[in-house]
């Protein structure tokens, strides 16, 4: 079977014949989150899987204390693994994996853990390119989850991944080649996709499930603007071949003593949308607020929690736009204002940000919350002309190179790290001087500036993960009386406005340099004398590293 049309998550094979696999298609749910239908109570237990068979056998023993879940309440299992839960049609069962367990089933691709309940399938009138939910009929009497004791490092590396936003079978090639082939040697436990997963084209799910069991590890998924279906008149809707392939919009598992919260943040209008502006918002929802508050119940405050999700809280250059930021942040930071460790991640924007929020955002600890956006993988939408990989070179909008993210976990600490995903991009930092062309306005790169041209010349280095205690130096000719403080400038790269000119033709016509918040800049002392000089870059980044970037500049007569 494709994984589309496996059980989800360690259920029984007794339950699995008794309810068959259309007990996992799209389950539909209003926009608020909240599930339709009257509700009843669906049981089960969680149980442990001796021999990897998914069979629950007599001395195969209960597990107490799992939380599992409707996407709104949040249970424990008792002393012999049994648990019940209100369940109403349309809602999501699933097991919130405890840390040193796995799922059974495939160690990777897609993980498997939810059974859903929609007894009639999707509405008649509903009418998706993509497929309308098949109905699962009555709840099996019991709902049983199988697990296999692991035991889980509490260091270990998540790879963070987002909008790799495929919107041709040729783009998902790129997304294999630049992505996932790299990453099938990756030390690293587990991945996440903030979503985008697709640019709109739903039926390259399948082909990516498959590209994904290759990769050796578990990715978790968040839903994206670009993974609805968008022919949903209704909302309730809008995630209904989103559901089938990967499971609840959102949800809950723990590793290695971490606990991570899968948000679905993209409210959808429906397709009849009339109004301005783009026909969704950033809104979490009280229905998921509340899932995790009750996960919050059951996790020590000395725990790391790590909160992903599709559209930013905040939003550098759109701060006010309810399409490009989460209208109803306050109550996630407050709920996470109780946690001494906490961090959250999203994409959308196809920019790298680092935000530190405070009291002003609703975090009321004194240490703010880091929030950060993640560089997308496609970059600038697999723009520009192609590597000698035949993958385009697809400069993200505000300079960053298209990549991913490295979560690092030690504990209750972490650290991030950015990765290009073309080699020969520079790792971590670009350096480059440019002038105003006297003709076109139109910037000149390059490292050769004539005396009279210093004057309009200046330097910049657009430090590619940088957050806002980030400082960065410039030293000319290896002198300390020549190191100058580097201004934090917030507008667009040089580089990638003289990209988007020149290779126009092989751009999305939409695509345009944006401010960065991760650029610096100076002005080149009008002093220097011909020759050519080192210039040195130097950033001073958080946990005191420094990195050093150098050119050959030459100053001609």
């Amino acid at each position: 079977m494709d994984n589309q049309d496996r059980p989800r998550g360690g259920l029984t094979r007794r339950n699995v014949l008794r309810a068959s696999a259309a007990a996992f298609a799209a389950q539909a749910l209003p926009r608020d989150g909240v599930a339709s239908g009257t509700a009843t109570h669906a049981r089960g237990a969680v149980f442990e899987d001796i021999d990897g068979s998914g069979i629950r056998h007599r001395d195969c023993a209960g597990i107490p204390g799992v939380m599992v879940s409707n996407g709104h309440d949040v249970t424990l299992t008792d002393s012999n693994g049994s648990w019940q839960l209100p369940v109403s049609d349309g809602d999501s069962i699933f097991i919130i994996k405890p840390s040193h367990w796995s799922l059974t089933g495939p160690t990777a691709g897609i993980p498997r853990f939810s059974y859903l309940h929609q007894s009639s399938g999707s509405p008649d009138k509903i009418r998706l390119r993509h497929g309308e939910g098949t109905p699962t009929n009555a709840l099996p009497r019991s709902i049983d989850f199988a697990l296999r004791r692991l035991p889980e490092a509490t260091q270990f590396d998540v790879l963070l991944v987002a909008d790799t936003q495929p919107g041709s079978d040729e783009e998902l090639e790129f997304v294999r080649d630049s992505l996932l082939a790299r990453v099938i040697d990756s030390e690293a436990a587990f991945a996440i996709h903030h979503g985008d997963v697709v640019g709109d084209r739903l039926d390259l799910y399948r082909r990516y499930a498959r590209m994904l069991e290759k990769t050796g590890m578990v990715w978790h998924h968040c839903p994206g603007n670009h993974d609805l279906n968008l022919d949903a008149a209704d909302p309730r809707f809008s995630l209904e071949t989103w559901k089938r392939v990967f499971g609840p919009p959102h949800y809950a598992f723990q590793h290695g003593g971490v606990t991570f919260i899968m948000l679905n943040n993209v409210d959808y209008f429906g397709a009849g949308y009339r109004g301005g502006g783009r026909p969704y918002r950033g809104l979490i929802g009280q229905r998921q607020l509340a899932f995790v508050a009750n996960v919050l119940k059951h996790v020590p405050p000395e725990q790391l929690v790590v909160v992903s999700m599709h559209i930013p809280l905040v939003n550098f250059e759109a701060p006010d736009n309810p399409a490009d930021i989460t209208v109803d942040r306050a109550q996630i930071l407050s709920l996470l204002s109780d946690r001494p460790h906490s961090v959250s991640f999203s994409g959308h924007s196809h920019t790298t940000e680092h935000h530190m929020l405070d009291h002003r955002h609703g975090f009321t600890r004194s240490e703010p919350h880091h929030h950060q956006v993640l560089t997308a993988a496609c970059g600038s939408w697999w723009s520009g002309p192609r590597n000698q990989s035949g993958v385009p070179v697809a400069i993200s909008r505000d300079g960053s190179p298209k990549g991913f993210h490295i979560l690092s976990v030690d504990g209750n600490s972490y650290r991030t790290r950015f990765v290009a995903a073309d080699a020969y991009e520079p790792p971590q930092l670009r350096l480059l001087v440019a002038q105003r062309s006297h003709e076109t306005s139109n910037w000149q790169i390059g490292c050769q500036v004539c005396c009279n041209d210093l004057p309009i010349a200046r330097v910049f280095v657009d430090v590619f993960d940088a957050r806002p205690t980030t400082r960065v130096q410039l030293e000319i000719d290896g002198t300390h009386s020549c190191r100058l403080d580097m201004e934090r400038t917030f507008v667009s790269n040089p580089l990638v406005e003289d990209f988007f000119n020149q290779y126009r033709h092989l751009c999305r016509p939409w695509v345009e340099a944006a401010p960065s918040s991760h650029l610096w800049s100076i002005n080149l002392p009008q002093t220097l004398p011909p020759g050519i000089h080192k210039v040195t870059a130097r950033v001073f980044a958080d946990h005191g590293q420094e990195i050093a970037e150098h050119l050959l500049l030459e100053i001609s007569a």
